[in-house]
Protein backbone atom coordinates (compact mmCIF):
# COMPACT_ATOMS: atom_id res chain seq x y z
CA UNK A 1 0.00 0.00 0.00
CA UNK A 2 1.33 3.36 -1.16
CA UNK A 3 2.25 5.86 1.49
CA UNK A 4 0.22 9.52 1.15
CA UNK A 5 3.08 11.97 -0.22
CA UNK A 6 3.09 14.38 2.67
CA UNK A 7 4.78 11.12 5.11
CA UNK A 8 7.61 11.20 2.80
CA UNK A 9 8.03 15.13 3.08
CA UNK A 10 8.58 15.84 6.58
CA UNK A 11 8.83 19.74 6.21
CA UNK A 12 5.43 19.19 4.75
CA UNK A 13 4.02 17.17 6.95
CA UNK A 14 5.01 19.37 9.77
CA UNK A 15 3.73 22.67 8.09
CA UNK A 16 0.42 20.39 7.48
CA UNK A 17 0.60 19.37 10.96
CA UNK A 18 1.68 23.09 12.36
CA UNK A 19 -1.94 24.83 10.03
CA UNK A 20 -3.98 21.79 10.09
CA UNK A 21 -6.34 23.95 12.29
CA UNK A 22 -6.70 26.41 9.27
CA UNK A 23 -7.11 24.38 6.83
CA UNK A 24 -9.57 22.69 8.87
CA UNK A 25 -11.48 26.09 8.90
CA UNK A 26 -11.08 27.05 5.54
CA UNK A 27 -12.60 24.06 4.66
CA UNK A 28 -15.63 24.90 6.67
CA UNK A 29 -15.91 28.14 4.92
CA UNK A 30 -15.79 26.59 1.20
CA UNK A 31 -18.18 24.04 2.34
CA UNK A 32 -20.43 27.21 3.43
CA UNK A 33 -19.81 28.80 -0.10
CA UNK A 34 -20.75 25.32 -1.85
CA UNK A 35 -24.38 25.28 0.23
CA UNK A 36 -24.98 28.92 -0.85
CA UNK A 37 -23.97 28.09 -3.58
CA UNK A 38 -27.00 25.29 -4.50
CA UNK A 39 -29.66 28.45 -4.38
CA UNK A 40 -32.68 28.43 -2.41
CA UNK A 41 -34.73 30.32 -0.09
CA UNK A 42 -33.07 28.12 3.13
CA UNK A 43 -29.77 27.25 1.76
CA UNK A 44 -28.01 30.63 0.44
CA UNK A 45 -28.42 32.07 4.39
CA UNK A 46 -27.50 28.64 5.44
CA UNK A 47 -24.81 28.52 3.42
CA UNK A 48 -23.37 31.91 4.69
CA UNK A 49 -23.97 31.44 8.21
CA UNK A 50 -21.42 28.57 7.67
CA UNK A 51 -19.11 30.27 5.48
CA UNK A 52 -19.19 33.30 7.97
CA UNK A 53 -18.21 30.77 11.06
CA UNK A 54 -15.74 29.14 8.94
CA UNK A 55 -13.82 32.39 7.94
CA UNK A 56 -14.32 33.24 11.82
CA UNK A 57 -12.61 30.31 12.97
CA UNK A 58 -9.91 30.15 10.32
CA UNK A 59 -9.00 34.11 11.25
CA UNK A 60 -8.87 32.93 14.89
CA UNK A 61 -7.02 29.39 14.24
CA UNK A 62 -4.35 31.79 11.79
CA UNK A 63 -3.49 33.91 15.07
CA UNK A 64 -3.20 31.26 16.96
CA UNK A 65 -0.83 29.48 14.71
CA UNK A 66 1.38 33.01 14.22
CA UNK A 67 1.24 33.03 18.24
CA UNK A 68 3.41 29.52 18.13
CA UNK A 69 7.10 29.62 18.57
CA UNK A 70 9.57 27.00 18.09
CA UNK A 71 10.79 24.94 21.65
CA UNK A 72 14.25 26.62 22.93
CA UNK A 73 13.45 27.99 26.60
CA UNK A 74 14.04 25.66 29.72
CA UNK A 75 10.54 25.01 31.36
CA UNK A 76 7.24 24.75 30.54
CA UNK A 77 3.99 26.67 30.65
CA UNK A 78 0.68 24.75 32.35
CA UNK A 79 -2.77 26.25 32.16
CA UNK A 80 -5.09 25.00 34.57
CA UNK A 81 -8.48 26.18 35.78
CA UNK A 82 -7.80 29.84 34.89
CA UNK A 83 -4.35 29.28 36.75
CA UNK A 84 -1.49 30.22 34.96
CA UNK A 85 2.09 28.03 35.54
CA UNK A 86 5.73 28.44 34.52
CA UNK A 87 7.97 25.73 35.98
CA UNK A 88 11.72 25.72 35.13
CA UNK A 89 14.88 24.91 36.76
CA UNK A 90 15.66 28.90 37.59
CA UNK A 91 12.83 30.59 37.82
CA UNK A 92 8.90 30.21 37.52
CA UNK A 93 5.95 30.86 39.39
CA UNK A 94 1.76 30.66 39.21
CA UNK A 95 -0.65 33.46 38.79
CA UNK A 96 -4.56 33.41 38.29
CA UNK A 97 -6.15 35.13 35.30
CA UNK A 98 -8.85 36.60 37.61
CA UNK A 99 -5.64 38.18 39.40
CA UNK A 100 -4.02 39.47 36.30
CA UNK A 101 -3.87 43.05 36.10
CA UNK A 102 -1.34 43.25 33.06
CA UNK A 103 0.66 41.68 30.43
CA UNK A 104 3.88 42.81 28.73
CA UNK A 105 6.66 41.41 25.67
CA UNK A 106 10.00 42.50 27.11
CA UNK A 107 13.08 41.30 26.27
CA UNK A 108 15.26 40.00 28.94
CA UNK A 109 19.27 39.28 28.75
CA UNK A 110 18.46 38.64 24.72
CA UNK A 111 15.33 36.22 25.33
CA UNK A 112 11.37 37.55 24.41
CA UNK A 113 9.02 36.65 27.51
CA UNK A 114 5.55 37.33 28.50
CA UNK A 115 5.88 39.90 31.80
CA UNK A 116 2.53 38.89 33.61
CA UNK A 117 1.69 41.07 36.49
CA UNK A 118 -0.97 40.08 39.29
CA UNK A 119 -3.07 42.86 41.24
CA UNK A 120 -0.74 42.40 44.07
CA UNK A 121 2.50 43.88 41.91
CA UNK A 122 4.44 40.26 41.83
CA UNK A 123 5.15 39.66 38.26
CA UNK A 124 5.50 35.98 36.16
CA UNK A 125 8.30 36.44 33.74
CA UNK A 126 7.44 33.41 30.60
CA UNK A 127 9.73 32.61 27.97
CA UNK A 128 7.64 33.08 24.45
CA UNK A 129 9.40 30.21 23.50
CA UNK A 130 8.94 28.00 26.45
CA UNK A 131 7.02 24.33 26.10
CA UNK A 132 3.22 24.87 25.96
CA UNK A 133 3.65 29.17 25.49
CA UNK A 134 1.35 28.46 22.83
CA UNK A 135 -1.50 27.26 25.29
CA UNK A 136 -1.22 31.36 26.65
CA UNK A 137 -3.15 32.29 23.60
CA UNK A 138 -5.99 31.38 24.71
CA UNK A 139 -5.59 31.82 28.18
CA UNK A 140 -5.34 36.17 26.81
CA UNK A 141 -7.93 35.75 23.96
CA UNK A 142 -10.63 35.16 27.30
CA UNK A 143 -9.36 38.72 29.17
CA UNK A 144 -11.83 41.38 28.67
CA UNK A 145 -10.89 43.92 25.95
CA UNK A 146 -7.88 41.91 24.89
CA UNK A 147 -7.38 42.48 21.27
CA UNK A 148 -5.80 39.34 19.77
CA UNK A 149 -4.14 40.97 16.37
CA UNK A 150 -2.50 43.24 18.69
CA UNK A 151 -1.11 40.16 20.78
CA UNK A 152 0.49 38.77 17.46
CA UNK A 153 1.27 41.93 15.76
CA UNK A 154 3.57 42.17 18.83
CA UNK A 155 5.33 38.82 18.43
CA UNK A 156 5.80 39.89 14.88
CA UNK A 157 7.29 42.91 15.72
CA UNK A 158 10.72 43.35 16.25
CA UNK A 159 11.88 42.84 20.01
CA UNK A 160 12.41 45.98 22.06
CA UNK A 161 15.74 46.95 22.53
CA UNK A 162 15.84 47.32 26.23
CA UNK A 163 13.49 46.82 29.40
CA UNK A 164 11.91 50.55 29.90
CA UNK A 165 10.63 49.79 25.91
CA UNK A 166 8.31 46.88 27.06
CA UNK A 167 5.07 46.82 25.09
CA UNK A 168 2.10 46.55 27.27
CA UNK A 169 -0.25 44.50 25.46
CA UNK A 170 -3.51 44.49 27.26
CA UNK A 171 -3.99 45.83 30.77
CA UNK A 172 -7.33 45.52 33.33
CA UNK A 173 -9.50 48.31 33.55
CA UNK A 174 -10.51 48.36 37.38
CA UNK A 175 -13.49 49.18 38.70
CA UNK A 176 -11.94 52.26 40.60
CA UNK A 177 -11.05 53.68 36.97
CA UNK A 178 -14.33 52.92 35.49
CA UNK A 179 -16.55 54.68 38.15
CA UNK A 180 -14.39 57.85 37.88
Amino acid sequence: MAKPFWTSRPDLSSLLRRHREAIGAGAVTLLGLWVAAQGGLILIPLGLIIAALGAALALNAWRRTRFVQAVNAPGMVELDEGQVGYLAPDMGGFLSLNDLTEIRLMTVRGARMWRLKQSDGQALLIPVDAAGAERLFDAFANLPGLDTAALVAALDSPPPESLSEARVIWRRISAVTQRS
